[in-house]
């Protein structure tokens, strides 16, 4: 096998890290400079963007320790029995990495995930030494989120809950039956035996000890997870059956939704055609009603018989038109939890209209200040000096609401 440089690595396993949908992206279009004798290039070499919980962008040098793999997971890219270019970094090569990106001020952190190579333990053992040599011998302080591997040893994940800033463990598929049949070769039951063990160490670190008096550090950033979605055919509701479950059972931070994509040479049990990138980023907005706005799973889809999200409006829009003998909302007196589901206000803009509330009655023009668009919100809202009318009851107000159809690609 030919020796590659680190660069050759470097290429093959940051476009190989792509799937690990841990972080969001900006999603703009590649440029590459080298084309257009420019500077600034969008594409390649791994650097990725996440997003902090108070609003930071973050930049990550996002890699694989190794896209060789063990398992033959029909969906992956780099399953066993692939015929990927295959590379591997040496721990000492992944520290280097991230110590000169870093000090060139390109990255902020490391996302670090890897295949599993001859044997769970072995692989998360490399893992945890690039953490431990980036925080004890390099004094790295920026932020560090390993994909941990299930079948590894608690004392490896324990260790690497003392480097890491956040830790994550896919959970694969949303249910069991798609697991034992997509991937075989791995166990549901072992994979949600390590979210607990993390999820009790988490808890238990985060008490001080009667020694010290001092928290001990164990992934401040909390776990999280990723599902695929569209490899099977579980349906939305039955993904976010899954999200609720584990959000409730693990105390995760995040539940990440990966649109299924199509790879070279794939298995027939697989679907043909990628799922549209629209339902990814539905699931995504569904998931926020559960964890900032007050849904419960079940509501979010109730009174839908295929159990699936609309596309083309969003699932709060679409709630509300199939719930509209709850609405108009007055902004004037309606409790938050009753604002929140309103279309078109965020948390930030029932916030400031609760604020506001105290020293004035709100007009409609008050409301669209304090919101994005007011034609959003118009119709199910009654505010001083308006009430929608009839508007609400309009068979066509779908169809206002909804936006404009585009052209698909043909591509």
């Amino acid at each position: 096998m030919a020796v590659l440089s680190t660069r050759e690595k470097l290429a093959i396993l940051s476009e190989a890290a792509k799937y690990d949908a841990s972080c969001a992206s900006s999603g703009a279009p590649k440029r590459d400079s080298l084309k257009t004798r420019g500077i600034g290039s969008t594409e390649g070499m791994g650097i990725c963007h996440a997003y902090a919980p108070d609003g930071r962008c973050i930049s990550l040098l996002k890699i694989l320790l190794t896209n060789f793999c063990i398992y033959d997971c029909a969906y992956c890219i780099n399953r066993s029995s692939s015929n990927t270019r295959r590379a591997r970094f040496s721990v000492e090569e992944v520290v280097r990495l991230t110590m000169a990106f870093y000090k060139r001020n390109y990255i902020e952190g490391l996302f670090l995930s890897s295949g599993v190579i001859r044997s769970p333990d072995e692989t998360m053992a490399e893992i945890v030494e690039v953490a431990r040599r980036l925080r004890e011998e390099e004094n790295f302080a920026g932020y560090i989120h390993l994909k941990t591997i299930p079948e590894c040893s608690p004392e490896l994940l324990e260790a690497a809950g003392r480097y890491a800033d956040r830790l994550s463990i896919n959970v694969e598929l949303p249910t069991d039956e798609g697991v034992k049949r997509l991937a075989p070769e791995k166990r549901p039951e072992t994979i949600r035996l390590s979210m607990a063990s993390l999820r009790l160490k988490i808890e238990e670190k985060s008490e001080p000890t009667l020694k010290t008096r001092k928290r001990q550090r164990f992934a401040p950033g909390g776990q999280s997870t990723q599902m695929i979605v569209g490899a099977d055919q579980t349906s939305d509701d039955g993904i976010l059956r899954t999200s609720s479950r584990l959000y409730g059972s693990y105390q995760l931070r995040r539940v990440y939704y990966s649109a299924f994509s199509p790879i070279p040479d794939a298995s027939s049990a697989l679907p043909p055609k990628k799922p549209p990138l629209m339902r990814e980023h539905r699931l995504y907005q569904a998931d926020w009603l559960m964890r900032f706005y007050g849904f419960d799973q079940p509501e979010i889809l109730s009174g839908k018989t295929d159990g699936m999200l609309d596309l083309d409006v969003d699932p709060k829009l679409a709630w509300a038109l199939r719930n509209r003998g709850r609405f108009p909302v007055d902004v004037n007196r309606a409790e938050r939890e009753a604002l929140l589901r309103v279309p078109g206000l965020g948390t930030r803009a029932v916030h400031r209209i609760i604020e506001t509330r105290p020293y004035r009655r709100l007009r409609l023009e008050d409301v669209g200040r304090i919101c994005q668009s007011i034609a959003r919100v118009r119709p199910f809202i009654v505010a001083a000096g308006w009430t929608p009318g009839m508007t609400l009851d309009a068979e066509g107000l779908r169809g206002k609401l909804a936006p404009a159809p585009r052209q698909l690609s043909l591509l």
